[in-house]
């Protein structure tokens, strides 16, 4: 018997994606929005691709937004940013 793959759908262009392939946003029961690496945190999550542009195809489609039903401030953007680019290398 074959084992079921959990998938996920981005956030940013809609694809859906084994949860491997995506990195977990989180918001905790504190209202914060972090980088969930391990993907075990407890909180709501939203999926997004590894690539930058899922990241910027989320802020413009408000993609993170509606996932956790609340307004994100830029700076939340940003340091999301600095963390991909931070995972990417670049």
């Amino acid at each position: 018997m074959t084992k079921k793959i959990p998938m996920r759908q981005c956030i940013g262009c809609g694809q859906m994606k084994s949860k491997k392939e995506l990195l977990r946003i989180l918001k905790t029961p504190e209202g914060e929005i972090t980088m969930d690496v391990t993907g075990r945190k407890n909180g709501r999550g939203a999926y997004l691709c590894i690539s930058g542009e899922c990241l910027q195809r989320a802020v413009r489609t408000k993609g993170l937004e509606r996932s956790f039903q609340m307004k994100i401030p830029p700076e939340v953007y940003e340091r999301l940013e600095k963390e991909f680019k931070n995972i990417n290398g670049k």
